[in-house]
């Protein structure tokens, strides 16, 4: 049995979705899927999966050896929000929670998959090489990245990492993130801002060296995240520290100049000041060194701007069944 936390959340169902896609069915979902009209158990809808598990009995269970053989663990569980401010939340929910897993699966030699993000970068500076030899110098700007940072450090130190692979997600997009409202990515708010007014609002840049919408990005699309992560499962020899992104950073306006051209509409977008609460703690530029992962032995390409969102938009977005299923498609 392969064991996914975060399982209804946006990348956790997406990796559902690739075990299926590979006719692997027998996977322990574990998550908190909130209130029913948030939409979260939606993406659970369409996918098999073997049992479905709160997160806060996943470690009872696993202290008293209640559940069937454990293949491995992915860990995708987490409080996602870069704005979240309770600080003891964030601590106990990806750090506390992921050291308890991270543990468990060492003592046992189950393989272990885990979420890090590439928040953790903090403003570049220092920057975007994945592995653990730039932990020391990184300095995440929110809570949300530090606590991620956290984690990777302690792994680091605790031996996880020789066995364990941890990903450092950058700005991932596509099906099944519907539920996670301000958190949803560009492609999706423009996709709706299209649909209802014919026009994108983006952020003015607040950076002499970036002009407004040329603020850039590694957007990088799930269903490579996915193919990544099951390439990881079945290469256990591959472990430390990995970006996970295209390698190649664009801008928003190209994000939205893409959504646009999905929709075959005219681009038309509209830039507004950014909340002061964020200028300080903003990105102006983030690009995967995908390195390690190429070294390990990942050699498939990554998925253009122009075509993931062209699939996200067409194939999902607009459809009248937008969340990732177990049915023949284009995929």
């Amino acid at each position: 049995m392969i064991i996914i936390t975060g399982g209804a959340g946006f990348i956790g169902s997406a990796m559902l979705w690739e075990l299926n896609r590979h006719g692997l069915n027998d996977v322990l979902i574990v998550d908190d899927l909130g209130l029913a009209s948030e939409g979260k158990w939606l993406n659970l809808r369409g996918l098999r999966y073997a049992d479905f598990v709160h997160k806060d009995d996943l470690p009872v269970l696993l202290q008293h050896n209640q559940l069937p053989d454990i293949e491995a663990i992915i860990h995708m569980g987490a409080i996602s929000s870069t704005t979240e401010q309770d600080a003891g939340l964030l601590m106990r929910n990806n750090y506390e929670y992921s050291k308890l897993l991270a543990s468990w699966c060492a003592d046992k030699g189950v393989r272990f998959i885990y979420a890090s993000s590439a928040a953790t970068f903090g403003d570049g500076s220092a920057g975007y090489t994945d592995g653990t030899e730039p932990l020391d110098r990184l300095r995440p700007l929110n809570m949300y990245g530090y606590s991620k940072h956290l984690f990777d450090c302690w792994a680091h130190r605790n031996g996880i990492l020789d066995k364990a692979a941890g990903l450092k997600f950058y700005n991932v997009y596509g099906p099944n993130e519907y539920h996670k409202e301000d958190m949803t990515s560009v492609v999706f708010k423009a996709f709706n801002q299209i649909r209802e007014h014919g026009t994108v609002k983006l952020f003015r840049s607040h950076h002499p060296d970036f002009a407004d919408g040329e603020q850039m990005r590694d957007f990088v699309y799930v269903k490579d995240c996915t193919r990544i992560m099951h390439w990881l499962l079945e290469t256990p020899a591959a472990a430390g520290l990995f970006n996970v992104g295209t390698g190649q950073a664009r801008s928003f306006k190209d994000l939205v100049t893409a959504t646009f051209d999905a929709l075959e509409q005219p681009v038309n977008i509209e830039f507004i000041d950014m909340p002061e609460t964020i200028r300080e703690k903003y990105q102006y530029y983030t690009c995967a060194d995908c390195g390690n992962l190429r070294q390990a032995g990942f050699t498939e390409p990554m998925t253009s701007l122009e075509d993931g969102v062209r699939d996200y938009v067409r194939n999902h977005l607009n459809t009248a069944s937008p969340h990732l299923e177990n049915r023949r498609s284009t995929e």
